[in-house]
């Protein structure tokens, strides 16, 4: 398994690996924040999709926001503010939370990363309404990045990405089905590596490394014997990678997440057989929602309970960006339902720099003690 070498490096220094893949093959950068972004609309374009993450130290961006604005929203504005994203050719941001669409209109006025494109995505997506809406957005997605890539996009072009992305999503399905019937089969925080550099490799290259990455698992990664007391993650950015370590030594084997950096990046397939732009538009519909989207009054909180019990996990930990008002919102009512299913969760709110390992590590300790 020595793509994991690979991954790991690019999940380390995204932004050095896009700048690189843009002067070594020409392509255009198109940065996106949130997996409701169209990726493969993006891709279709002949642009690289790549998920901004942010950087930790920040300084420039205090001067427009909030000190209560979520660690990713100050790091990414600060990534742009510093030139750390010079080799973008554009940004698309979906309207999701109140704080990426703030983001949105100071990142237009102030960020130097080509063009701008805001996707104004339906909130309410079990309205009878929601996917003729839905599918509005996206041809107007369609025609806006046309416009600024100076491209034409065919449905060819959209069933080939769209087919591209299928397989990427069941090749990285895959691998959290093998660690959840053994978490001794491969690390989380591989697994995280591996989510990272899905969101930014060249989409072709990507695809050969986790066809030979999955296959090697497959045959390497079963027999090794596991150990650890079954947890699922919940929350949405996870960006750090030494939770996971933390957790697998406190005692902890993450077998599936609820993140937007994990299982919500590859959950919904897209039908190739109707019209395309029908079935991407119906993929973000259908899909498993974060707090910033509503399908349901209990939906995320059955999801949660859905997947805990699937993979047989003794435990819930909620891991929430520090000042993320929507999944602060939902916490209540989720917890409410595990614990009427008996199943035990914590909280930990957590930013772009990790705190007191020390005091992260007791407390998970600690829970796991109680399993």
């Amino acid at each position: 398994m020595n793509n994991l070498a690979l991954f790991h490096g690019i999940a380390k220094n995204p932004n050095e690996y896009a700048r690189e893949l843009k002067k070594t093959t020409g392509r255009k950068i198109v940065g996106y924040f949130c997996s409701y972004a169209p990726e493969e609309i993006i891709l279709a374009a002949g642009a690289v999709p790549f998920r901004i993450f942010g950087r930790g130290d920040v300084s420039l961006a205090d001067a427009h926001l909030q000190a209560y604005s979520c660690s990713l929203v100050r790091g990414a504005l600060e990534d742009a503010l510093s030139g750390g994203l010079d080799f973008l050719d554009g940004v698309v941001f979906p309207h999701t939370c109140d704080s990426i669409q703030r983001l949105s209109d100071i990142w237009r006025i102030n960020a130097n990363t080509g063009f701008h494109i805001d996707v104004v995505l339906p909130v309410k997506l079990d309205a009878k309404s929601s996917k003729e809406y839905m599918a509005d957005v996206i041809k107007k997605f369609i025609r806006d990045i046309e416009k600024s890539l100076g491209v034409v996009i065919s449905a060819d072009d959209l069933k080939a990405s769209a087919d591209k992305y299928n397989q990427i999503r069941a090749y990285l399905k895959k691998i959290f089905e093998i660690r959840s019937r053994n978490p001794a089969a491969i690390r989380s925080r591989d697994v995280h590596a591996i989510i990272k550099a899905s969101m930014v490799m060249d989409r072709d290259v990507l695809l050969k490394e986790l066809a030979s990455f999955t296959k090697d698992l497959q045959q390497e990664g079963e027999s090794r014997k596991a150990g650890g007391k079954r947890v699922v993650l919940a929350g949405g950015v996870c960006n750090l990678p030494d939770i996971y370590s933390l957790i697998e030594d406190s005692g902890g084997a993450v077998v599936w997440d609820d993140f937007c950096t994990g299982s919500r990046y590859f959950e919904g397939d897209i039908d190739l057989s109707g019209d395309i732009l029908e079935s991407i538009a119906g993929r973000y519909s259908d899909r498993i929602v974060c707090p910033a989207k509503h399908s349901g009054l209990f939906s995320r909180g059955e999801h949660v309970v859905k997947i805990a019990k699937e993979n047989n996990a003794k435990g819930v930990i909620f891991l929430f960006l520090k000042f993320c008002d929507p999944h602060s919102f939902d916490y209540p009512y989720m917890k409410e339902m595990l614990d009427k299913e008996g199943i035990p969760s914590m909280l930990f709110e957590i930013e772009e720099q990790l705190p007191s390992e020390g005091q992260f590590k007791t407390r998970c300790e600690a829970f796991l003690e109680m399993l």
